[in-house]
């Protein structure tokens, strides 16, 4: 499987003139293997995976699409579960990647963020655990977290050298140790600065919904903390409309619109 970290990027430089590319096709997006090896994955990690619905009908799905409300809009994510193709639909901006580049397409000024480091975000958050599956992981025990008199143990996860631009991220999930669902998420940016960091920013994962046999989040919440200390909750970021399928998107669905920009890749 193909590695996505919360900054997943494209590794090419910008390029300053976009050049006419071929429509990728359906028979040159990359097939998942379908035998899954799950001896690589610690035995708390393969329970994990098992509450939440299992690999196997993870890796049998082919397409997710979930939206963001937000007071200013309401963003559309929808990623081909194989390429880790991605389109984000909101008002008056879209962007996405194509496998070839990542791209932005607005209303002059429209856009606020960073369209590179938003790429694949709230995938990566929202495919928890699964995505902790893909290749280029290590696996090693940590501290266990403390919350409200609650103990849960954890998993630390760090990623080869050469992985995404940002190699250096780590995260850090713990568990319900009666039910084996995941209940945090703890995790380090160090996209940019490309400097490991200390800083561990914590989510509460405790609102689940069925998705076609999946445990998938119904919302997030990120919390204040101090360290390891857990202190206030945020308003949870809710998921709705959130779908499933065994089928892929029409082949020119994440391709680069002709009027958007390139924002990090390389043209052919």
């Amino acid at each position: 499987m193909k590695l996505v970290l919360v900054s997943l990027l494209c590794l090419s430089i910008f390029a300053c003139k976009e050049t006419p590319k071929e429509m990728k096709t359906e028979s040159e997006v990359p097939e998942k293997v379908a035998e899954i090896n799950d001896s690589m994955h610690p035995e708390s990690l393969q329970k994990i995976f098992e509450a939440h619905g299992g690999l196997e009908a993870w890796n049998s799905k082919r397409t997710l699409s979930f939206e963001i409300p937000k007071p200013e809009n309401t963003e559309k994510h929808t990623i081909d579960l194989r390429s880790r193709d991605e389109k984000i639909e909101m008002p008056n901006t879209s962007m996405g990647s194509d496998g070839e580049t990542i791209w932005l397409l607005e209303e002059k000024g429209a856009y606020k963020g960073d369209a590179v480091f938003y790429h694949n975000l709230m995938f990566y958050f929202y495919a928890m655990p699964f995505v902790l599956a893909d290749d280029g992981i290590n696996y090693s025990e940590v501290e266990a977290l403390e919350f409200e008199g609650k103990t849960y143990p954890g998993i630390r996860i760090s990623y080869n050298d050469g992985v995404g631009i940002s190699p250096k991220d780590e995260y850090f999930i713990h568990y319900n140790p009666d039910t084996y669902q995941m209940e945090w998420l703890g995790y380090t940016v160090t996209f940019r600065s490309g400097e490991k960091s200390d800083n561990i920013k914590w989510i509460r994962y405790n609102d689940w919904m069925n998705i076609g046999g999946l445990v998938l989040p119904k919302s997030l919440t990120w919390h204040e903390y101090e360290g390891r200390t857990i202190k206030a909750a945020r308003e949870p970021l809710q998921f709705e409309n959130v779908t499933l399928s065994e089928s892929p998107m029409e082949v020119d669905f994440f391709l680069k619109p002709e009027k958007a920009k390139i924002v990090n890749g390389k043209t052919e």
